[in-house]
């Protein structure tokens, strides 16, 4: 189990380095101005998250590799009859509910939670800084997050840690890594993310199944949350 949790954990691992290599890039560019570093680590962050998912889905492959698994064992499986289509249209309404849910409700008290209660993120400071570079941000959050993070997190994360657990912890611990991978946003966003989006994937994912609920879910959701930052 000892492995399962590593592989888990490894993302969030990677995104920090990612972040600590970009920072110390920039330090040498800028003289070592703290502020000027952390304004270009930002302007930049859609780049960085999408050499995360790049490097997300080395991992994701190496483990497939290592453990002997195809993405039929993972939960890729749609024959694209009434069951499959069904799958789609529930992971649909279900992520695009998250996505509308975020924006007019969760966003302000993850905001509001930062302001009273502290947080190591200045609140409201990372949605506005990914929509000046939405090309990388497409790639990376609707186009590889969906399907990296979710055969990550749903597909082999769930069924793994099963052999050690019951379903509900195991969805649990993939909920906990899951949160972890978004640090980024800070204590909140990662509680928000693990606790909800996790908890209705993971749920989307034993319920059918197979990964075609959790992943649309998951696709809308971000296309919803693209389309926000793209217009504002």
């Amino acid at each position: 189990m000892k492995r399962i949790l590593f592989r888990l954990f490894l993302p969030a691992i990677f995104f920090f380095m990612v972040m600590a290599i970009a920072s110390t890039y920039f330090s040498v560019s800028t003289g070592g101005d703290a502020q000027a570093i952390e304004q270009r680590v930002l302007a930049h962050l859609p780049t960085l998250l999408l050499a995360l998912q790049v490097v997300m889905l080395m991992l994701l492959l190496w483990i497939m590799r290592r453990d002997g698994l195809s993405f039929s064992q993972l939960g890729w499986r749609c024959s694209l009859d009434r069951r499959c289509l069904a799958d789609a249209g529930i992971g649909l309404v279900a992520g695009a509910t998250l996505g509308l849910l975020y924006i007019w409700q969760l966003s302000a008290l993850i905001e509001q939670a930062q302001r009273t209660l502290g947080d190591y993120v200045p609140p409201g400071e990372i949605l506005p800084t990914l929509g000046g570079r939405l090309v990388p941000f497409f790639i990376a959050n609707v186009v590889f997050a969906p399907f990296v993070e979710e055969t990550l997190y749903r597909g082999y994360a769930i069924p793994a840690l099963g052999r050690y657990v019951n379903t509900l912890a195991s969805v649990a611990i993939a909920c906990v890594f899951f949160g972890l991978l978004h640090w980024a946003g800070g204590l909140w966003y990662i509680l928000a993310t693990g606790v909800i989006v996790g908890g209705v994937q993971g749920a989307l994912f034993l319920w059918r199944g197979t990964l075609i609920a959790a992943f649309m879910a998951h696709l809308s959701l971000n296309t919803v949350e693209f389309i926000y930052v793209a217009s504002h």
